[in-house]
């Protein structure tokens, strides 16, 4: 898979989650864990289940860092 999204992280999918429209799917990757929100046609459409590879690919336009 070639795409523009340099952010790629290497990852196993530890758990799913689906609901009736969103699915939640949780990735152990080097760093840590990644937890996406998508679609549940998405993750039905891509066949996604516990211990498949994945790539986490994000995507995002602005990053946002709190502190108390």
């Amino acid at each position: 898979m070639r795409i523009s999204a340099r952010n790629q992280l290497a990852g196993t999918i530890k758990a799913t989650m689906s609901g009736a429209v969103m699915a939640e799917v949780t990735v152990a990757v080097e760093a840590g864990t990644v937890v996406a929100a998508i679609t549940r046609g998405s993750m039905e459409a891509l066949g996604l289940k516990e211990g498949d590879q994945v790539t986490v690919i994000i995507k995002a336009t602005e990053v946002i860092i709190g502190k108390e």
